[in-house]
């Protein structure tokens, strides 16, 4: 999948995203001359783990049949640099199950929840490779 941004200069920062079939924004705050007029990058990186957990844990709830009347996905970071010059991104996750379920059932919606594809990938190895677009191409 390709996800192309789309910088709107004369609104200060505010990008449109897209991956073909929908769209999105992103902004950066007022501080950093901009509007704050839509998540910022680091929103939205948080906001794909609390979005993957919730979905993933529906379809296990799904499957499964469990009474599970509410949940809620609740994602912050803390953001440190290393004396390597390094970032230190740590994403604090806080899953809410309300329904009649039992401790077991819990237990084993907290294992799903560490199985969501988005978890998988930022405990993983990743690595991005940038390379500039010819003038007049579009990237």
């Amino acid at each position: 999948m390709t996800i192309e941004a789309t910088l709107h200069r004369a609104h200060g920062a505010l990008t449109t995203l897209s991956n073909g079939r929908h769209a999105w924004l992103a902004d950066v705050n007022k501080t950093l001359g901009s509007g704050d007029q839509a998540p910022d990058p680091h929103d939205l990186l948080d906001s794909a783990l609390a979005a993957c957990t919730a979905l993933t844990l529906e379809l296990y709830i799904r499957r499964r049949q469990l009474p599970v009347t509410d949940l809620k996905v609740r994602v912050e970071h803390t953001e440190s640099r290393g004396e390597d010059g390094r970032v230190h991104y740590q994403l604090e996750r806080t899953v809410g199950i309300e329904g009649d379920i039992g401790d077991a059932d819990r237990a084993k919606l907290l294992e799903i929840a560490n199985k969501c594809p988005i978890h998988r990938i930022l405990e993983g190895n990743i690595e991005v490779r940038t390379a500039l677009a010819e003038p007049g191409v579009s990237a």
